[in-house]
């Protein structure tokens, strides 16, 4: 067990909530509960329709420490998250900003602590956090577990080896000043997504950027139940992509073209009988390799059972890669709920 350091580092946690009554009736007071003395809670209210208004104002009763800031729809003017986060990091009263969404739940009531207590590494300014998904049954579920792993595993690497390309929103830290000091979305407001990954792509630089992973710090939420609402949320993600800088384009690309590139090479072998034994056996090699990579990992980040699924999920993930990529080069989205 990794020592919780002590930090006394005032934090304001902010969440953008559109019509997540339900979601905020679950999960927040466990945000509003931390083990940690001081820090307050912003939900922003972002033009909802249903009884978000009610149910925070009931939270609101028990909890001094719970702030909202509600955003009401325009006909003309139409918001999108990044505003809505831009109003809730403005009324915050603490240097120090955590994030996270109405549909997560901290594994612990240390989860501020622990991503607090990585401020008190000298110029540090951004904190990467981890957020796995809830087990559940079926495929769908298994796959978005195992991306979120493999996903997970890229982003934190890169950023211990000091070239951080991207975080979630799900559980993510930076400071004010940086946030105003890159003058905040501007670069990518046109952009739907993007709150987190592009910021932390535009603004991580070898020496302010640390992780965290211990399990006290994870945040926990479900995944989509269906492959169109799945769908739909690629579709926002992926279309951000292109706007990475240079290197983590070349750097994403070439790891989903090279493994895809692997499975089809090692499908024509077999199928035409070329070296099929040679084949076959480098692709027991590669596998090998990487249940030796992944053991450990994988069940750090909550994923154990889905090594032995790997061969499987790892040639769907390849696919899912390149065909999702190629999607966001072509789609737009213009509604982020």
């Amino acid at each position: 067990m990794e020592e919780l350091l002590p930090a006394r580092l005032p934090v304001s946690v902010i969440i953008s909530a559109r019509n997540e009554a339900k979601n905020l009736t679950n999960n927040l007071s466990a945000i509003l509960t931390q083990n940690y003395p001081d820090f307050e809670v912003i939900v922003v209210n972002d033009c909802s329709y249903d009884t978000s208004d009610l149910v925070l104002e009931d939270f609101a009763k028990s909890y001094p420490h719970l702030k909202v800031v509600t955003i009401t729809e325009h006909d003309r003017f139409k918001t999108g998250k990044k505003f809505a986060l831009t109003l809730g990091i403005k009324a915050a009263k603490n240097e120090h900003l955590l994030f996270t969404d109405a549909d997560c739940k901290p594994a612990s009531e240390d989860w501020i602590a622990r991503m607090a207590a990585n401020f008190t590494v000298p110029a540090s300014q951004i904190v990467l956090g981890y957020s796995p998904y809830i087990k559940t049954k079926g495929f769908l579920n298994a796959f978005i577990r195992f991306e979120t792993i493999k996903t997970a595993i890229s982003y934190l690497s890169s950023a211990i080896i000091g070239d951080a390309y991207m975080g979630i929103g799900r559980n993510l830290a930076y400071t004010k000043t940086l946030f105003f000091g890159a003058k905040g979305f501007a670069s990518h407001m046109h952009v739907l997504s993007g709150d987190d990954d592009l910021f932390v792509n535009q603004n991580a630089t070898p020496d302010n950027t640390v992780i965290e992973i211990h399990a006290d710090s994870f945040v926990y939420t479900h995944a989509k139940e269906s492959w169109q609402a799945w769908f739909r949320q690629k579709k926002r993600h992926f279309g951000v992509g292109k706007i990475y800088k240079a290197n983590h384009k070349r750097m994403l690309s070439l790891d989903a073209l090279s493994g895809f590139l692997f499975y089809i090479l090692l499908t024509l072998c077999i199928v035409f009988n070329f070296e099929p034994w040679l084949a076959v056996g480098l692709f027991m090699f590669r596998l090998i390799f990487q249940v030796i990579v992944y053991n450990k990992l994988f069940k750090r980040l909550s994923g154990k059972d889905l090594l032995w699924y790997l061969p499987f999920l790892d040639l769907i993930y390849y696919l899912y890669l390149n065909t999702f990529g190629l999607i966001g080069t072509f789609i737009k989205t213009t509604k982020w709920k």
